[in-house]
């Protein structure tokens, strides 16, 4: 039969009279139920009474932070990333006004009721009951019940599920109305009705991915919830009722926009201003005073992914990746990004603004964005020496994920050129000569002297290589004939010579006395590794860097040889602090000893006298102020790529030119700088200048190719007792031709710790100590090493130096610089 509305009301009101009386005011939510079912009111009691009063409430989801941090400590927010924008708030840090606008508006009797408010479930259900609009009724209690439900779908990962999950939760039937009510009853029978509003007010929305008040008053009117004033709470606590109706964010709304005042908002708003003066929340002058504001929103946009994080978003970007791949945020990378974007973290990082800036400004000023027919990539990556911290890292493109953003141009990507391809960069570069350095430690490692001469000439026919871990490998009937880049024939290079001028066949020349597993057993020790994660390749050709690896994985490799041969792996976290306050587990360094001190003191001694003497002195020669340094260069076969790597005894930095895709002749290309091929030596004493300033730099422990004596006590005073333009080194700077500087004698050995020279027979076994070095016996290799010509072999500018082109598609080039 049709129910009457004199037979539903009069129900109803019995039962709530009953329920009244007997003390049972649970009844009273269960009043739908008789209205829309029929059911007797003993067994609606027994049927609500049976369902589960207890909700699992779980953490809220809140946006995650990372930050740098300026030398006085003070925090600088790189990028925030979450799914929800919330951040969670105690009582005192809400404003009195919203607080007392939501229960105006929201729940009058909140302070009353145990959960349910039977007089509004009773109208909203007599409404509902004879065919009218569908009532709400709810209480503050029981929309946070909801919002708790809905929150619980939004973790599940499972796209199916959770849509699913949202749908039952969502519903618009009794059978979820009764469900909420009877949670509702729980909650208040757990928590007191403060902390109820406080989580209320924590856990709503207001439009978009805004939610809860703190984050609203951000958003909307650029203040925090506890400075909302009277109209801005009201405005706010209107957005709650029907955010797409009442939101602020659309100004060119026609309905609730910019221009009519916001008039949606407004009326509401008003309405809840009312309510709160006939309640008594405010003075009638308050209320005049609120009503005659204008509704005015001060949209602050979020910061919401790297892309905010600007020239440092790539190094914002490989965060995000380690964090991704760290296990202790969940079971897979999925599951850990999500708890990040969810869980409320604060992550400080090891970036140094300093650094950072110069490593950003000098990219801007040297390497364009985009370069017509030439797809071009800038890196630059620092990491301080003996902590794997990474200090830098910047490139010459505008970070974006969005598919379409980089359709627009070549200016856009989301690849990050200095890490690897699992942490979010690409496949790698190949690094040219810059890896030439692994095969003088295996040099050195196996008993060899850095004057200590080998067949250097160019030929097609090498003959075999020693390979322990594959066989002999030959590659005569391959016709393989690698050049030198200056056209060098050849002859006979010592170790020290071939470091100095890159020369290429001095190296395969080295390689056919080693071991090629050897060599790359001796560049893995560095931490080096394919940026592609596969095995590195060990054959000769890979001797003059035809592995494509990170610039950051040669930044740490070039720490670990100014670290006495101690190499720790890259880290980017310094701290995590979890939404409840507590510090998280964050991911140490792993520090190993890559090589011997004694073999590292031979790489050294070799590395500071190509910055000084060989193919390096640009970025020597614009560094200051001026600390010993080791380095590096390297270019790839026709110029495709071009590399300057080296370090201090504090900072190790890694600039480069590459090619992201295709080829190009960089000696032909000039930028709006200079030339694209010395871009390298521009950027990296720009970085390093600032390292230097900061940071200082001690002595580097050296071994030369006779009894050579160096201190090995490090000192941060970037100031030295020696002359600014010799940083401790034996050679002169200014004379590429002068083998020793009479004047400036090697520093005796500091008796406290002295240094042990190596036997002239075997450069790696040490002896007893000796006694200083005498000025006039000059630091030279047994064989005099051949001088560098400033004016030709090796132009200061990079190019023109000796080096190597491996002349085919498997060997690399190094352009003297």
């Amino acid at each position: 039969m049709r129910r009457t509305a004199g037979g539903v009301a009069g129900a109803l009101l019995g039962l709530v009279t009953m329920s009244a009386l007997a003390g049972l005011l649970v009844t009273a939510a269960v009043t739908p139920v008789i209205a829309l079912s029929g059911l007797g009111a003993a067994n609606s009691i027994t049927v609500f009474e049976n369902l589960p009063g207890y909700l699992n409430i779980q953490p809220l989801s809140q946006k995650s932070n990372i930050y740098a941090t300026e030398n006085d400590g003070t925090p600088v927010l790189l990028a925030s990333l979450y799914d929800q924008n919330r951040i969670e708030v105690g009582w005192d840090d809400i404003s009195a006004y919203a607080r007392d606008a939501v229960i105006a508006s929201e729940d009058p009797r909140f302070y009353e009721h145990g959960g349910v408010d039977a007089q509004g479930t009773l109208r909203a259900a007599v409404t509902t009951a004879l065919g009218g609009v569908t009532q709400g009724g709810s209480s503050i209690t029981q929309q946070y019940v909801k919002n708790v439900r809905v929150q619980k779908c939004e973790l599940e990962l499972d796209d199916r599920l959770r849509k699913r999950c949202y749908d039952v939760v969502t519903e618009t039937s009794p059978d979820r109305k009764i469900k909420e009510m009877r949670l509702a009853i729980g909650v208040e029978k757990k928590f007191p009705k403060n902390d109820i509003l406080r989580q209320y007010l924590n856990i709503t929305g207001f439009g978009g991915t805004v939610y809860g008040i703190e984050a609203a008053a951000n958003y909307y009117f650029s203040t925090t919830a506890a400075a909302l004033t009277l109209p801005q709470a009201a405005s706010l606590v209107t957005i709650v009722n029907n955010p797409a109706k009442f939101r602020l964010d659309n100004p060119s709304s026609e309905t609730n926009g910019e221009a009519n005042g916001y008039a949606v908002n407004k009326a509401r708003r008003d309405y809840i201003l009312r309510e709160m003066l006939r309640r008594g929340k405010i003075t009638a002058v308050e209320f005049e005073a609120a009503v005659a504001t204008p509704v005015q929103p001060a949209i602050t946009e979020p910061s919401t992914g790297c892309q905010t994080a600007e020239g440092s978003a790539y190094f914002c970007d490989y965060v995000t990746h380690l964090l991704r791949n760290d296990p202790a945020f969940g079971e897979d990378d999925e599951a850990r990004l999500q708890n990040f974007r969810r869980g409320g973290y604060d992550v400080y990082t090891t970036l140094d603004l300093d650094l950072q800036r110069a490593a950003e400004a000098t990219m801007a000023a040297n390497v364009p964005m985009e370069h017509p027919g030439w797809d071009v990539g800038g890196v630059i990556t620092s990491v301080q020496v003996g902590t794997g911290r990474v200090l830098a890292m910047a490139q010459n493109k505008r970070y974006s994920q969005d598919p379409a953003v980089q359709a627009t141009s070549a200016a856009y990507t989301g690849v990050n050129y200095n890490t690897d391809y699992a942490d979010g960069g690409s496949r790698g570069f190949q690094p040219g000569s810059t890896y030439k350095v692994f095969t003088l430690a295996e040099w050195l490692k196996t008993g060899h002297r850095l004057d200590e001469r080998v067949d250097s000439a160019r030929k097609a026919n090498w003959g075999t290589f020693n390979d322990s871990c594959l066989g002999p490998q030959n590659y005569d009937a391959q016709n393989w004939n690698p050049r030198n880049d200056a056209g060098e024939s050849g002859g006979k290079y010592s170790a020290l010579e071939a470091m100095l001028g890159s020369i290429n066949t001095g190296f395969i020349g080295m390689a056919k006395r080693l071991d090629l597993c050897g060599i790359r057993q001796t560049a893995e020790a560095f931490g080096v590794h394919r940026a592609d994660g596969d095995p590195l390749v060990q054959t000769a050709a890979a001797v003059i860097g035809t592995n494509e690896v990170a610039p950051l994985t040669m930044a740490v490799a070039f720490a670990g040889i100014a670290n006495r041969g101690v190499t720790c792996s890259p880290i980017a976290i310094d701290r995590i602090v979890g939404a409840d306050g507590d510090d998280v587990p964050v991911p140490e360094p792993d520090c190993a000893a890559s090589v011997d001190p004694t073999v590292a003191a031979g790489m050294v001694f070799a590395m500071r006298r190509v910055m000084t003497d060989g193919t390096a002195q640009q970025s020597w020669g614009a560094t200051a102020p001026r600390v010993p340094l080791i380095g590096k260069t390297g270019t790839t076969d026709g110029g495709k790529d071009t590399w300057m790597a080296g370090a201090s005894s504090t900072v190790a930095t890694v600039a480069a030119v590459v090619s992201v895709t295709g080829e190009a002749r960089q000696r032909s290309i000039s930028f709006a700088s200079g030339p694209a091929a010395t871009a390298r030596h521009r950027m990296w004493p720009d970085v390093m200048s600032v390292a230097n300033a900061k940071y200082g730099g001690g002595e580097l422990a050296e071994l030369g190719p006779a009894p050579v004596v160096v201190p090995v006590t490090d000192t941060t005073d970037a100031g030295d007792s020696r002359d600014s333009r010799d940083s401790g080194d034996t050679r002169d700077s200014d004379d590429a031709g002068d083998a020793v500087d009479p004047v400036e004698p090697v520093v005796p050995v500091d008796p406290v710790e002295p240094v042990v020279p190596v036997d002239p027979v075997e450069p790696v076994v040490p002896v007893d100590p000796v006694v200083p070095v005498d000025p006039v016996e000059p630091v030279v290799p047994v064989e005099p090493v051949v001088p560098v010509d400033p004016g030709g072999a090796v132009d200061p500018g990079g190019n023109g130096g000796k080096g190597g082109d491996g002349g085919n598609g498997d060997s690399t080039v190094d352009s003297g610089g």
